[in-house]
């Protein structure tokens, strides 16, 4: 059962940064004109320092003391992640007559929840 309920902890974080990242990337892309690659970047690192912060607290309870080496693990499952969500993005979207970036954006999104969920749960967290 406890699984299950980190599951939906590590969802309902995950859609709040999901937020954050969509938003982020918006704003950078669309009002600030900057490259979608480096606005995805922007947009997925500021959700993913949300993320550890909430996740570490509520999702699985660390009590380790050693935080600054858990966020580096953080870091680095996120950072395997953002390159699996811009590979996945560039496969959708850059063929010729691709999916939209924004719902190739979510496909990404999709596929790194369950990356970063196990990781996290195995590695960063265990």
């Amino acid at each position: 059962m406890d699984l299950f309920f980190r599951i939906i902890k590590f969802g309902l974080t995950g859609l709040l940064g999901m937020a954050i990242d969509f938003g982020v990337t918006w704003l950078c892309k669309e009002k600030l004109k900057i490259d979608k690659y480096i606005a995805n970047a922007l947009g997925f690192s500021l959700a993913v320092t949300n993320n550890y912060l909430i996740n570490r607290v509520w999702t699985f309870q660390s009590t380790n003391a050693h935080w600054g080496e858990e966020f580096s693990k953080f870091i680095i499952v996120s950072l395997i992640g953002l390159a699996l969500n811009t590979f996945i993005i560039y496969l959708f979207h850059q063929r010729k007559n691709g999916t939209n970036f924004y719902v190739a954006k979510f496909f990404a999104i999709v596929i790194v929840f369950v990356w970063n969920f196990l990781a996290n749960l195995m590695f960063t967290f265990r």
